[in-house]
This record gives structure tokens, C-alpha cells and sequence, in this order.
């Protein structure tokens, strides 16, 4: 039998990259199941949402920007704590990084571990991995919910912790008055979730009800095409708590046998990949998932922290 290649680690090929413009100075950007990003104008500033995983590459989004929009950036968002998420950060030059208060804390718990772990699974995405400065430190946390006036007749941004998911620290970003959402690693379109540092209970149940409740018409996710109307928002949302669900029931059902942890695995896959399982990052996630949540299952409440020695680990185990 060949063994699977780690991760992400031989997914080298470049990713069709796509910019929409969803509504008078919103924009997202999406690119075949990798990390999504996105942009809103206010009267005269931006605020970015997400700042994916180097400065190189994130340079290369604004770029793309720049082709639309001067405007200066005032306020980089960050959904949440991961790497390919946060690292770019200083290419956008931004007066104030927000973030919710428990990503502050994550970053400092374990922004190091993540950073190993996170350019160790996925290379391609470390673009010029050598110009990241440092950890990203947000500049201004919050606790629930904190509305950005975008000036004019452009009305508000409203960014809003709906509770644990992800990770402990996920916020969306909201346009009332635009009804688009975007909503990070919450939801996912058809591109596999990475749940290794998630809270499932949570998320598949109040979280996700948190976000549907909105009434999104328009939602770009963490990764996966922008979903347009009610009807492909909801199902984007119902996909990814279905994913949840299915988890939370295998993987429960082999710990209540007294199974083993590549039991639960091995149901889990045989479970999830009729739908799932061409998606997106599908094999390279599921080991870290099923370990996150078989630790869940059994009273770990809080994720333990990945390292690049325990990445390799769990893979070995699992995906051998």
C-alpha cells in the first residue's frame, strides 16, 4: 500500500483565483476550496476581512483589489487565530487589527505551535514563508459584538461572536443592509471543514443557529464559492452542520462500543466520504478532526495545541 502523502504537503498546483464584487464596495475573493478573502469600503477606508498566511501572498491579493479601490486600510478583521488566516497581516498596512478577545488569547497560548503545524500541512500557501514578521497581535478584541460605521449612506459592518465553533474565537462579519455575510470558518461550500481545534456541540447546534439566523442572502465561508441567494446560503450552512452531525454520531458510536481511536476514524471516513468526500482538503483534515473530536467526547474540553511532531503523529496512526 502507498502511503498518503502528509496533509496538504503534495497539493503543489496553483489555484484558480476568483474576485467578485457582490455589492456596491464588497468583494471576495475565492479560490477552488483555499482560503477565502474579502474586502468592504467604507466612505473613504477599507475594512479587510482575513489576511491569509504571508505577506507575499496577501500582497497579491491587494493587488487584485487596487484594481477596484485606493482606499486605505483602516481595519483588518481576522475571523480567527489559524495561520493561513492571520500571518499576511502586515501587508495590508492597517490602522487597527481587530479580532475577538479569546483569538487574542489563542495567539498567545499557542500562535507558534500553529504557525509550525499550520506551513507544515499546507507549503503551497506559505508563499515566501520568510516574509512573515512575526505573530499577528490584534489591536482592538471584543467580547460580543462590535459595529463599524462605514460613513456616507454605506451603513454599518457588524462583526458578532455567535460562540464556539471552529475554534473558540470565531466572529462573521455582517452587512445588514447589504444582507452578505461573511462568515470564515464557520461555514464552509463544499470544501471539507478542518475541526481540529473545534468546539463540535457547539457549532453543529447554537453557533450555526447564531449564523442562519441572520438571514444571509449572500455568504462567502472560509473556503468554497461565494454562495449566492437564501435557498444556496442555507444549504451551505445545512452541509456544513450535516458534516457536524455525522461526526459527533460515528465517532460517539465507536467510543460507546469501547472502540479505538482509528476505529472511530475509519467509520467516520467510511460515513462522511459518499458526500464529502471529494471535496477540498477532505483527507487531509479528517485525521485531525476525529482526534479533536474523539478528545471532545471524552471530557478534553479544550482542544490540545498541534505541533508539527504531533501532526505527524495523529497522521501516521490514522491515515496509514
Amino acid at each position: 500500500m502507498v502511503a498518503k502523502a502528509f496533509a496538504s504537503s503534495a497539493d503543489l498546483g496553483e489555484k484558480e483565483q476568483t474576485l467578485e464584487v457582490l455589492g456596491d464596495g464588497v468583494y471576495a475573493l475565492t479560490a477552488e476550496g483555499d482560503p477565502n478573502i474579502g474586502a468592504i469600503e467604507g466612505e473613504d477606508f477599507l475594512v479587510c476581512f482575513e489576511a491569509l498566511a504571508t505577506p507575499v501572498a496577501a500582497r497579491e491579493w491587494l493587488a487584485k483589489l487596487r484594481e477596484h479601490t485606493e482606499k486605505p486600510v483602516r481595519y483588518l478583521v481576522l475571523s480567527h487565530y489559524h495561520a493561513v488566516r492571520v500571518l499576511g497581516a502586515s501587508a495590508f498596512d492597517a490602522e487597527v487589527i481587530v479580532a475577538h478577545e479569546n483569538t487574542r488569547a489563542l495567539v498567545a497560548e499557542r500562535g507558534k505551535e500553529d504557525w509550525a503545524s499550520e506551513f507544515g500541512r499546507m507549503p503551497r500557501l506559505a508563499k515566501a514563508a520568510d516574509s512573515v514578521p512575526g505573530l499577528t497581535w490584534p489591536t482592538l478584541t471584543f467580547s460580543d459584538r462590535l459595529t463599524i460605521d462605514l460613513g456616507g449612506d454605506r451603513g454599518d459592518l457588524v462583526l458578532q461572536y455567535c460562540g464556539r465553533g471552529h475554534t473558540e474565537g470565531d466572529i462573521v462579519a455582517w452587512l445588514p443592509r447589504q444582507k452578505i455575510l461573511y462568515a470564515g470558518d464557520l461555514v464552509e461550500a463544499e470544501a471539507a471543514l478542518y475541526t481540529g481545534d473545534a468546539f463540535h456541540r457547539d457549532w453543529s447546534s447554537s453557533t450555526l443557529d447564531g449564523v442562519q439566523a441572520l438571514g444571509a442572502e449572500a455568504l462567502i465561508g472560509g473556503r468554497g464559492a461565494v454562495s449566492h441567494g437564501r435557498d444556496a446560503v442555507d444549504a451551505a450552512i445545512e452541509q456544513t452542520r450535516d458534516f457536524l452531525r455525522v461526526m459527533i454520531r460515528e465517532v460517539g458510536a465507536v467510543r460507546e462500543a469501547g472502540g479505538t481511536l482509528k476505529e472511530a476514524f475509519e467509520r467516520t471516513h467510511a460515513a462522511l466520504a459518499p458526500r464529502y468526500g471529494k471535496w477540498p482538503i477532505f483527507e487531509h483534515c479528517l485525521p485531525f478532526d476525529v482526534s479533536r473530536l474523539w478528545d471532545e467526547l471524552g471530557g478534553i474540553e479544550r482542544p490540545v495545541i498541534w505541533t508539527a511532531e504531533r501532526d505527524r503523529e495523529v497522521w501516521d496512526q490514522l491515515q496509514s
